[in-house]
């Protein structure tokens, strides 16, 4: 039977433990730690849950954070975490241990002190990441329930984007980025166009589909070939959506601040010229 090193117990259910492979791991379990001391040894039929946190800074805040947070609000968003992690096909990256209870944690001390939680950016969030958003939902409306509170929508919104960077491995804060971008984008395209696009529409949907796969061409470097003939027919016949495109491209650029393909204006014009003939 395997068997784990205790480096350090942090509270009568979760353990700072070395295994020969894996180096440092958290180990959950039911008084996993009680009366437990340097260097006791653990047998893995005890462990009901393990994770790893491989960076040195993210495990020093994990320690600091347990030091501040109730250990049966550790207890619940561990299992809320697990429970994420059975919803996806994918492994979660560990960081979400860190990143989702510190959130949350935060966010209940927001409510407890009357502070109003506001999510500008949900609407695109819920388009964007479908899946990540209706996980969110079951999480918050499980939080509800376990800690007797009542969660905003708003908080759907941050829980599903803190999925979405566990999944993809990709800083909470550029998943962020992203978001207001196409918010930023989509409002620049509302006022030139003088439309309004429902939120709920497939018009919208695919238009915040168009610009996302457009900013994950220009993140990773990908050039896509411009028709030069189309796109000297394109800048003749709609000169307003024509610009309206390069000016989208020039808030991508300085908002990634990265190249953005010429082609992409090309592409940008046709999607935008279909979507007013539609929506008008």
């Amino acid at each position: 039977m395997e068997t784990y090193t205790v480096v350090k117990a942090l509270n009568n259910n979760v353990i700072i433990a070395h295994h020969p492979t894996y180096q440092e791991v958290v180990l959950i379990g039911k008084g996993i730690g009680f009366e437990k001391k340097k260097n006791d040894q653990i047998e893995s039929a005890i462990i009901e849950k393990l994770f790893i946190l491989k960076d040195e800074h993210e495990q020093s805040n994990y320690k600091k954070l347990l030091d501040h947070i109730d250990e049966g609000f550790i207890e619940t968003m561990n299992d809320l975490i697990f429970y994420i992690q059975s919803k996806i096909p994918t492994r979660l990256n560990e960081h979400i241990h860190l990143a989702l209870t510190d959130h949350i944690a935060f966010a209940l001390r927001r409510m407890e002190q009357g502070l109003d939680i506001k999510n500008p950016f949900i609407v695109e969030t819920k388009a964007l990441y479908p899946l990540e958003y209706r996980i969110a939902k079951e999480v918050t409306e499980i939080l509800n329930q376990k800690l007797a509170v009542s969660l905003p929508e708003g908080e759907v919104g941050f829980i599903a984007l803190h999925i979405h960077s566990a999944i993809t491995s990709k800083r909470i804060s550029e998943v962020n980025l992203h978001s207001q971008l196409i918010s930023k984008l989509i409002d620049l395209i509302e006022q030139t166009l003088f439309i309004v696009i429902d939120p709920d529409s497939i018009h919208y949907l695919r238009l915040i589909r168009h610009l996302q796969h457009a900013i994950e061409r220009v993140i990773a470097g990908e050039e896509v070939e411009e028709p030069h003939m189309l796109t000297e027919v394109l800048r003749e016949e709609y000169p307003l959506c024509y610009n309206l495109s390069w000016k989208l491209i020039k808030i991508m650029q300085q908002t990634l601040k990265k190249p953005v393909c010429h082609a992409e204006a090309c592409y940008l014009t046709m999607h935008l010229q279909r979507l007013t003939k539609k929506i008008k």
